[in-house]
């Protein structure tokens, strides 16, 4: 095998062989692994090696595996032999997982990666869970699955104790059958459900839709749609609430870019203040990228001009270097559970190349995450446009 010698890919050893795994994008400044505890526990007990699977390994052969929510393909390409399908919300996850997979010198082909919007399996015989961090999303997928699974298929949940909750559990009886859970090993449990197929756990309850309130400008009242796991499903967060106070208004013919967009709102008032500008929403969740598209269908109609790109920030591949007038950005800071500056600075750097001389970048962002001094850094120039004691929003040209 071809090792790599950055920290950004790292040694992930299994029954199914030595692999070396990065995140994507792959950074060699990266300290944080594409896999954890709970994968390592996941595969043991597929392979037989702990108590609770009591010496006796899960038989893969022939049957219709599927990996939901594999964050970076650490579970997907261990069993890339058994040719899973993996399902996941996540751009960034499905090119670490391909990534992965060529790095291990697995077959073209050899996994199938679906996204949460596509159709999943008409059967499935074994369902390997990593719990995601929206209890939402989990639900939704839940019930997506729960027509393909029989009474002989294989439920393993896997996640850091961190992350299962007696909720998380109820889910998982409450729409497959009778659950229990592991010991807890290096701080990851696992969870075995055994389906019922005489429960009927109805349809799932998403999406959600809700009634902007009445002070937040030209978005008051508007309506706003939710899918499962998007950030701020059953309200408006503060930070977007402060953005809306103060966003530019778009010229007609502007192209203007709401990148991170959650939910739309951020690009859908743009839209609503700006007529005539065009509108592109990107986000790197799939989940997201088609709530952005039924909120904005919902108050501009479904005639109205607009693109919808589940992409990694404003990567070349998306949208065109100077080609846009005006980015929109409220920027995470965390990856699943980690805390970190890495997809803020993605972002930025991709507006930035996205951008025509002129082009402005407005930022919203906690005051203390210091967004300033990255901008400065990057544009050469940044002004504060307004704050609070816990916001900002911050305004870069591109020279």
């Amino acid at each position: 095998m071809n090792r790599l010698s950055t920290p950004a890919a790292t040694p992930f050893t299994t029954s199914w062989g030595t692999f070396d795994l990065t995140r994507f994008p792959a950074d060699p400044r990266e300290l944080l692994r594409a896999w954890d505890a709970a994968d390592e526990y996941l595969l043991r007990h597929l392979a037989g090696e702990t108590d609770s699977a009591q010496g006796v390994a899960t038989d893969l052969t022939g049957r219709t595996v599927v990996v939901l929510g594999d964050r970076w393909g650490a579970l997907t390409t261990a069993l890339a032999a058994h040719r899973p399908v993996q399902i996941g919300d996540s751009h960034l996850g499905r090119r670490a997982t391909l990534e992965n997979l060529a790095r291990a010198g697995t077959a073209p082909g050899a996994a199938r990666l679906l996204s949460t919007r596509d159709t999943p399996p008409e059967r499935v015989d074994v369902l390997l869970v990593r719990v995601p961090k929206s209890l939402a999303l989990l639900e939704d997928q839940l019930h997506r699955l729960a027509p393909a699974v029989h009474p002989g298929t294989v439920v393993i949940g896997a996640g850091m104790v961190t992350e299962i909750h007696t909720s998380t559990l109820q889910l998982f009886e409450r729409i497959l059958g009778p659950t229990r859970t592991s010991l807890a090993v290096r701080k990851a449990r696992l969870i075995f459900c055994t389906p019922d197929p005489a429960l009927d756990p109805g349809p799932s309850p998403w999406p959600h839709s809700y009634a902007l309130p009445g002070d937040i400008g030209i978005a008051s009242g508007r309506t706003v749609v939710n899918h499962a796991g998007t950030f701020c499903a059953e309200r408006l967060d503060i930070g977007t609430r402060f953005f809306l106070g103060h966003l530019p208004t778009a010229a007609p013919g502007d192209r203007v870019v709401d990148l991170g967009c959650g939910n739309g709102v951020v690009g859908t008032a743009a839209a609503l203040a700006g007529p005539g500008a065009e509108l592109v929403f990107v986000d790197e969740s799939d989940q997201a990228v088609a709530s952005a598209e039924a909120t904005f269908r919902a108050n501009l109609g479904p005639d109205a001009p607009a693109e919808f790109l589940t992409a990694d920030a404003l990567a070349a591949e998306a949208v065109a270097a100077g080609s846009v007038d005006l980015v929109l950005n409220n920027p995470p800071f965390h990856s699943h559970q980690a805390t970190t500056d890495a997809t803020a600075w993605r972002m930025f750097t991709g507006a930035r190349r996205a951008l025509r001389p002129g082009g402005e970048l407005w930022v919203v962002g906690n005051r203390h995450l210091g967004y300033h001094l990255k901008l400065r850094r990057l544009f050469g120039n940044c002004q504060l446009v307004a704050g609070n004691p816990k916001f900002v929003v911050l305004w870069a040209v591109r020279r």
